[in-house]
C-alpha cells in the first residue's frame, strides 16, 4: 500500500456523540493495520484531508472507527456526510503508545472531550488482555453532560467492567448528573496508585493535557511514565511539510504519543 495515495472506505455508520462530535465507522477496502495511538489521514473528495487517530480497537481489521469534532473546512464536510458515502484513507502514520513497557504497571488514563477518541482506542486494547496489567484507571472529563462522548459505552460496558476503575467528571453538571463536578483533574484526588510503578496516558484539550501533567508530576509520576498524545498542527502526516514542528521534533513522525522527558523541555508544547 502506497503512503501517498489513499484507499478508498465506506461510511457504514455515523453516530451522534455530542452536538459537535460524531463518530465514523468506516470499512476501507482493505484491512488497514495500526497500533494503537497511530494517525491516519482522512480524504474527504474535492475538499481536502485530515488527520484523526483511530477510536477502535486494533485488533479489529475490517472496521475502523474516526471519532471527529467539526472545527474547520474537512470536519464540517465529514460531518455532512451521511451512511454510504466514501472517503479516502492513508497510513497509518506515527508512533503509538509502548504497550510492553506498562505490562505489570498500573495504568492511569487521563481524558478530556474528544481527546478521548485515542484514549478509548488504548483502553479496549488494553482490556483485550487485563491480566497484563496490574491495574486499570480511567478518569475523563467533559464540558457538560451532554459533551460526554461514547455515552452508551461508558455506562453499559465500562462502567461495568470488573477490570477497570472509572471516574468521571463535568465542569457544569446539570439536575441529570450524579458524578463529580469539577475540572477532570479533580478526579485524581479519588484514589491512589503506587505511583513508583504506574504509567499515565493523557490526551485531551492542550490547557488540559497541561494542568493534567503538572498534577501527575505533583502526585509522584515519573516524566518518563507520562505519555501524550500531542496531536498537533499535523498536516502532510509524513515529517515533510513541517507544519507540525515540535523543537527538534516532527509529531507525525516522531509522535503524535511522546514521554513527557522527551518534550518537557520545549517551551511552546501546550500552546
Amino acid at each position: 500500500m502506497s503512503i501517498y495515495k489513499p484507499i478508498k472506505a465506506k461510511i457504514d455508520r455515523v453516530i451522534d456523540e455530542t452536538p459537535t462530535i460524531k463518530t465514523f465507522v468506516l470499512i476501507p477496502e482493505k484491512p488497514i493495520e495500526f497500533t494503537t495511538g497511530q494517525f491516519v489521514e482522512i480524504t474527504v473528495p474535492g475538499v481536502g484531508e485530515a488527520p484523526f487517530t483511530p477510536s477502535s480497537s486494533p485488533f479489529v481489521k475490517d472496521k475502523l472507527d474516526v471519532t471527529i469534532m467539526k472545527v474547520g473546512t474537512v470536519t464540517e464536510k465529514l460531518h455532512e456526510m451521511k451512511e454510504g458515502d466514501v472517503v479516502g484513507i492513508r497510513g497509518p502514520y506515527g508512533k503509538g503508545y509502548p504497550l510492553d513497557k506498562m505490562y505489570g504497571k498500573e495504568v492511569l488514563i487521563l481524558g478530556g472531550g474528544v481527546g478521548m477518541a485515542p484514549l478509548r482506542s488504548f483502553l479496549l486494547t488494553v482490556l483485550e488482555t487485563p491480566d497484563k496489567f496490574k491495574r486499570i484507571v480511567l478518569c475523563y472529563g467533559a464540558r457538560t453532560p451532554q459533551d460526554i462522548v461514547y455515552k452508551e459505552q461508558f455506562e453499559k460496558e465500562w462502567m461495568q467492567n470488573k477490570y477497570l476503575e472509572v471516574f468521571r467528571s463535568v465542569d457544569r453538571k446539570d439536575e441529570t448528573w450524579k458524578e463529580t463536578e469539577g475540572v477532570v483533574t479533580v478526579l485524581l484526588d479519588k484514589f491512589k496508585m503506587d505511583y513508583d510503578n504506574a504509567v499515565a496516558v493523557v490526551c485531551g484539550p492542550p490547557i488540559m493535557m497541561k494542568f493534567g501533567t503538572l498534577k501527575l508530576l505533583e502526585l509522584g509520576f515519573k516524566p518518563e511514565n507520562i505519555y501524550l498524545s500531542m496531536e498537533k498542527n499535523m498536516s502532510c502526516g509524513l515529517g515533510k511539510c513541517g507544519h507540525c514542528a515540535l523543537g527538534r521534533y516532527f509529531v507525525c513522525k516522531d509522535g503524535p504519543v511522546f514521554s513527557y522527558d522527551m518534550i518537557m523541555d520545549i517551551p511552546e508544547i501546550w500552546e
